[in-house]
């Protein structure tokens, strides 16, 4: 795919409402899918499995699949999954203070 600018190539891949919520929770540690929709209670199964698979097919996350009955599958950052996060980290310090000023801002 052609980028006019790199931006676009960062937003192909963390782009959308929930993949970089996936990665923060990932951030902390592997993962099974439902302890990731647990902590997202709002993102149905199907967008969940959606996304995770997305992220897999860009190389950002890993999928361990345990050959057990029932199946156990665990998510977790690639190696390269791990280049984002200082981006991650921007993005949530960035949101603390948007939050800590909307906040000041509607109590005065």
């Amino acid at each position: 795919m052609a980028y006019n600018i790199p931006v676009e190539a960062t937003l192909d891949v963390i782009g959308g409402k929930w993949k970089v919520v996936i990665l923060c929770h990932l951030d902390k540690g592997e993962k099974r899918t439902s302890e990731l929709k647990r902590l997202m209670p709002a993102i149905t199964q199907k967008m969940l499995t959606q996304q995770l698979r997305e992220l897999e097919a860009d190389g950002v996350v890993n999928r361990l699949v345990y050959d057990q009955v029932p199946p156990k599958v665990v998510y977790s950052l690639s190696d390269y999954g791990w280049s984002l996060k200082p981006i991650l980290d921007t993005m949530c310090s960035w949101g603390e203070q948007h939050i800590e000023s909307t906040s000041q801002e509607v109590a005065q």
